[in-house]
């Protein structure tokens, strides 16, 4: 008997937004990504599903509530469907890894076997725990369709070595964006992939590709900035953002009794609107979750309140606030943003 697999990137999480390596760190979908999971609500409308299982971490549970709430069905959480452990890459951002080591850089993408971190996995541990998963997954479905929610590298390598390919020709394989789609078949011991990494059901105007340019770099690169701490202690945390070497911009955050506000939040002029204030943001939000806090706050002017809206910030008297806590919140509909 034949099982249908259906592979299911996450929609866009915290890291790929704010540009940040996010592995087996519990990050959350944006607002971004949620309108990601309208579209891909409606893309399996019709398509019978069986089970839906999905990577332990809450990005993926909340990209499978997609396509098991409207059919009553339970979710199936599966550690080994997780993405990469990162080790000592996890929770940088890709400015400062390239900075610390562009070589390996460039090779996570595109030579994988020689990546190496302290205290991560392989991609070799990733592509054999992969394989387990979906095995495991065929067996328990026989004949059935089922779908399955997991991580961009995670899937990259188990669809390439599914294809046949070695790790090193892996790497010179394409990226599936958030909510991309793959169909396997898998029947007795022969698994096969029928397509792979489909985004069809994504107009362009949510898709995250069509924001980001390094999946189209031939080293996977892209400029990046990385944090020099000013201050970090019982009160909050202060830094400067750099672009290499110069001071584009700073972020300042402080310990409230039951929040974290930010009290800075600066970039130089000619670096507005190119998607680096973003990057300030994900320093926020990443610390306040190491001091506990699940709300952040900010008082702005009235011609940012949209700005900070679009990410997830909603009035609160004469601040605004955002929400951090790792919950799988309902989709909206097509159209209700």
């Amino acid at each position: 008997m034949t099982t249908k697999i259906f592979l299911v990137r996450h929609a866009e999480a915290e890291g790929n937004l704010f540009r940040i390596a996010h592995g087996q760190y519990d990050s959350t979908i944006t607002p971004q990504g949620y309108r990601q999971l309208a579209y891909l609500r409606e893309r399996f409308k019709n398509e019978p599903l069986d089970a839906v299982y999905g990577s332990d971490l809450t990005r993926t549970h909340t990209t499978a509530s997609a396509l098991y709430v409207p059919r009553k069905l339970p979710f199936r959480p599966l550690p080994l469907l997780r993405e990469i452990r990162l080790g000592a890459w996890e929770q940088l951002t890709w400015g400062e890894i390239q900075r610390l080591d562009q070589q390996m850089y460039v090779d996570f993408n595109k030579n994988p076997p020689r990546w190496r971190a302290e205290g991560a996995e392989s991609f070799a541990q990733v592509r054999d725990r992969m394989l387990e998963g979906i095995r495991r997954i065929a067996a328990e479905n026989p004949g059935g369709v089922v779908a399955a929610a997991s991580h961009g590298a995670a899937l990259r390598t188990l669809l390439g070595t599914l294809q046949g390919m070695t790790l090193e020709e892996i790497g010179s394989t394409g990226h599936g964006d958030n909510t991309a789609v793959s169909l396997l078949e898998a029947e007795g011991d022969h698994i096969r992939v029928v397509f792979r990494d489909d985004a069809s059901h994504l107009p362009a105007a949510v898709s995250t590709f069509r924001r980001q340019s390094w999946h189209k770099d031939d080293a996977a690169t892209e400029p990046g900035l990385w944090f020099r701490t000013l201050r970090d202690d019982e009160e909050g945390r202060d830094a400067l953002a750099m672009l290499e070497e110069d001071i584009v911009g700073r972020v300042a955050v402080a310990l409230e009794p039951e929040a974290m506000r930010i009290t800075e939040y600066e970039l130089i002029p000619p670096l507005r609107g190119q998607r680096y204030g973003i990057q300030l943001l994900g320093q926020a939000v990443q610390y306040a979750r190491t001091r506990g806090r699940e709300t952040l706050v900010l008082t702005c002017s009235e011609n940012l309140r949209g700005y900070f809206a679009k990410y997830g910030f909603v009035p609160a008297g004469a601040d605004m606030s955002m929400d951090l806590r790792r919950v799988v919140r309902e989709i909206p509909e097509i159209g209700a943003w």
